[in-house]
């Protein structure tokens, strides 16, 4: 037997990219340094974009070099960048454990939005998404959130600007909610992003407690994915409704809210041929949502193999919204972007490693 000892694994680098403000400072004062190099840490890596400590010239060498030996700023890495006849640019990035992610940049005028993702897969099953089909792997690192983020601004350039960000993409953010709160900390930190706290949305099914955990740290915008006027329906299209059916849901929007009467919830609404688009079901969800602070967002369901729905005739969407706002709900409808890629909201899927095996359950079913 050799007694040669086996050569030491060298130390794993920390990838800055995890650290909001707070966590950065920690770091520093861990390291022995003051507190004011998190600051100048995260112009360089999030308002400038760059990545090599080198580089970073109001630092000094010593540092530079020690954050060279003990640190790094890495994205996932982009394999896939694809892009719309409408504009819209979807982005593949891998992960490890042969799982991959999608987001999505949406150009308008006067403003740009990125649409990311906060899980691999998602743990819930709603009925139309394509996500859904394809099980769930794991939580994301703030790292791999806010690396969707730096990734994509680079990857822009002048080309576009980030304006908005919302977590609508592959996952649930409540169920990855520390991770999901310090990224958007950074996406609204005046020295990384400083995105409004009113142009960072996060959209969730509707974890109730976390929810109202949510409200105790932070006011960003949110939305609500409602889809039915009624429970019976909403526990069909949104399974997470029979464990927060839409009373304790809807309550729990008007807390989240508090007392200020300019903020509004979401209501995001999938427009399924013949499941929820007659106007008796318009009337029911106007009279839902009577004394709840909210918006109606209108979306054309989005086609994908298999899904087992078709999208509402454009007549049945327009009745559905007329029949809203005649009852004061400022009602819009969305307009499809990307789906010429697959990048159209509930087409997301990405490369789920899936732990939870639902997708062999849904080919099963579908065999």
């Amino acid at each position: 037997m050799s007694c040669i000892p086996e050569p030491a694994k060298p130390e794993a680098k920390i990838n800055l990219l995890a650290f909001d403000r707070k966590a950065m400072e920690g770091y520093f004062v861990e390291i022995g340094e003051k507190p004011f190099r998190a600051v100048q840490l995260l112009q360089w890596i999030h308002q400038r974009g760059v990545g090599d400590f080198a580089l970073m010239t109001n630092i000094s060498k010593l540092l530079r070099a020690y954050l060279a030996e003990h640190c790094e700023v890495r994205a996932p890495e982009i394999v896939f960048d694809q892009r719309s006849s409408d504009g819209t640019r979807k982005w593949l990035f891998q992960l490890d454990g042969l799982n991959r992610i999608e987001t999505v940049f949406i150009p308008e005028e006067g403003r740009g939005t990125l649409c990311i993702s906060s899980q691999v897969g998602c743990a819930l099953e709603c009925a139309f998404c394509s996500t859904a089909r394809q099980g769930f792997n794991r939580n994301l690192g703030v790292d791999e959130i806010i690396g969707q983020v730096w990734a994509a601004q680079n990857a822009l350039g002048e080309q576009g600007k980030i304006t908005n960000i919302v977590l609508m993409g592959m996952g649930e953010p409540l169920l990855n909610f520390n991770n999901v709160v310090s990224a958007t900390n950074l996406m609204m930190d005046d020295f990384a992003y400083c995105i409004s706290k009113r142009r960072v949305t996060l959209s969730t099914s509707g974890i109730v407690p976390a929810l109202d955990r949510l409200a105790e740290v932070t006011d960003i915008s949110l939305a609500v994915s409602l889809h039915a006027p009624d429970d019976e329906l909403r526990n069909r299209l949104v399974p997470i409704n029979q464990k927060y059916p839409l009373k304790d849901l809807l309550a729990a929007c008007v807390r989240y809210v508090g007392q200020d009467n300019r903020r509004k919830v979401t209501m995001e609404y999938v427009m399924l041929a013949g499941v929820n688009d007659s106007p008796a079901q318009a009337r029911a969800l106007a009279r839902l949502l009577t004394g709840v602070p909210s918006k109606v967002n209108l979306i054309p369901f989005n086609p994908f193999p298999d899904a087992g729905y078709e999208c509402s005739g454009s007549q049945a969407i327009a009745g559905f919204s007329a029949i809203l706002q005649q009852a004061g709900i400022v009602t819009t409808t969305r307009k499809t972007r990307g789906d010429d890629i697959d990048a159209a909201c509930g087409q997301l899927v990405g490369k789920v490693n899936d732990k939870s095996r639902r997708h062999l359950r849904v080919h099963t079913a579908a065999a």
